[in-house]
């Protein structure tokens, strides 16, 4: 089993991910190869919360340039945690 501090990698912070607050629902960047059920893990360790539901998808990543040069971002995985009613996140709060 994987060690769950390497699970979340970071908050999604973007004007979708900040309005979907409002519902109760929390986005994080997380490791490729994490599941749902230790994503919920994770969460639940880390942030003292009860999550309610876990959505997974993987971000293929986009092609940029600078100049002649062509490079890409690397492909991610992203997780909407959804709480139980009444549950928060304190590093989301003031967004």
């Amino acid at each position: 089993m994987r060690d769950l501090r390497e699970v979340l990698v970071r908050p999604v912070v973007t004007e979708k991910s900040t309005g979907l607050l409002s519902e109760n629902k929390y986005t994080f960047y997380v490791n490729r190869d994490a599941n749902k059920i230790e994503i919920k893990q994770a969460v639940e360790q880390r942030f003292k919360v009860h999550v309610m539901d876990v959505r997974t998808m993987m971000v293929k990543g986009k092609i940029k340039r600078r100049g002649r040069y062509v490079g890409r971002t690397s492909d991610r995985k992203k997780a909407i945690v959804t709480l139980r009613p009444g549950d928060r996140i304190a590093i989301f709060e003031g967004m």
